[in-house]
């Protein structure tokens, strides 16, 4: 009895205790006992990760497994499970192996897609689709830092979003334009949303549609759910969506999610800004120059702008004092971003200031170039 009583006593220390850790600490510290044959040290970590996480179904799952263990030999995850279970068991298996495959950059790796952040711009996020993880990183004086990793659900079908209702997670560059607490929406969000500014102007130019892009909790009873199960968002446990949310800044931070999520050495992205930098550099010269014929060069035949201008109206709306013979362009605030996809595509963001004289006018403008054969050209533009 005393026994007993020594282990129930145990229980809120050691749960308190595990969840000083994250789940996925704990995953791998209970299959890091495995692979030594403790068992004894896998079903304490075990025994504490469930105490912690009681809704952590992967946690039973395996805990479940290496209660089997003390008899017989256990060859596959979810042995331990009742018959007819097969569907969840396959969810819970692309769960795991997702989860102890994580993959995080080494520190002095950098993320490819934030080649330069505005000095305003706190955070960044970078969903890595391919892997089911999200990335939380500081922009500090000293140069980006990551601050903290999060398995994430996306799409049913994957991602590559086109239009309304296909079960995909959308890929591009956006934006956090919103917080909607969780008393506010049904259980299914869990502890909240951070809604996403889908479709962006490159989505518009290739036709694609939807909405209600949001990054959300999970309900209740759930603490986590599989790689493959939204209906396109993308989602984080409830602890992760509160952290989230009281970090990020609406309006500011920017959020990248692709398949192509790349970590280079810090002369590679130097480069790769060099390059950014000098295809706005280039616009902006031609702006100044007056040099319409080069000035259009620049634009591919596919640009449309938000209001459904092709190139020569677009221009034509973005001329300022024709007559003038002299004006100076300058840019500043700028921020640039590599989509992580297949697709190549640069965003840029920038304040462009123009003086003619005594005029003077500044524009926040926002443009999408997309590599097209050897060159770069600008496929959407904005004035935000």
């Amino acid at each position: 009895m005393g026994g007993e009583l020594s282990y129930a006593a145990k229980k809120p220390e050691r749960a308190a205790a595990a969840r000083k850790a994250n789940p996925e600490e704990l995953l791998n510290d209970i299959y890091a006992e495995l692979s030594k044959n403790d068992l004894d040290a896998a079903q304490r970590k075990a025994d504490a990760l469930v105490e912690a996480y009681p809704s952590f179904r992967l946690g039973h799952l395996v805990r479940g497994d290496i209660l089997l263990m003390h008899t017989r030999p256990v060859l596959v995850l979810g042995a331990a499970a009742p018959a007819g279970a097969e569907s969840k068991l396959a969810d819970l298996r692309r769960e795991a192996a997702v989860r102890l495959q994580a993959a995080r950059p080494a520190a002095t790796l950098l993320p490819r897609a934030l080649l330069q952040m505005r000095k305003d711009q706190r955070h960044a996020l970078i969903v890595d689709a391919r892997h089911s993880r999200l990335y939380l990183y500081e922009n500090r004086n000293d140069g980006l830092r990551l601050v903290q990793d999060f398995y994430v659900s996306q799409g049913k079908l994957g991602i590559n979003k086109l239009k309304e209702g296909d079960m995909r997670t959308p890929v591009g560059v956006y934006y956090l334009i919103g917080r909607l607490p969780g008393v506010k929406l049904p259980d299914m969000y869990g502890k909240g949303a951070l809604p996403l500014d889908y479709p962006n102007d490159w989505d518009k130019v290739n036709g694609r549609s939807g909405s209600g892009i949001w990054v959300h909790g999970t309900p209740p009873e759930t603490f986590s759910r599989p790689p493959l199960s939204t209906d396109g968002c993308v989602v984080v446990s409830n602890e992760d969506l509160n952290f989230l949310t009281r970090t990020v800044e609406i309006g500011k931070t920017p959020i990248l999610i692709g398949d192509q999520v790349e970590f280079v050495s810090k002369e590679q992205m130097d480069k790769d800004l060099q390059q950014a930098a000098g295809l706005v550099e280039t616009w902006r010269r031609d702006v100044e120059n007056r040099d319409d014929v080069s000035l259009k060069a620049l634009y591919s035949p596919k640009f449309k702008s938000a209001a459904d201008d092709n190139i020569d109206a677009w221009l034509d709306k973005n001329r300022y004092l024709p007559g003038a013979k002299k004006i100076s362009v300058t840019i500043s605030d700028s921020s640039y971003f590599r989509q992580p996809s297949q697709e190549e595509v640069i965003v840029s963001n920038f304040t462009q200031q123009i003086v003619i004289g005594k005029f003077r006018h500044a524009v926040r403008k926002k443009q999408y170039w997309a590599r097209e054969g050897a060159a770069w050209k600008i496929v959407a533009e904005t004035n935000v």
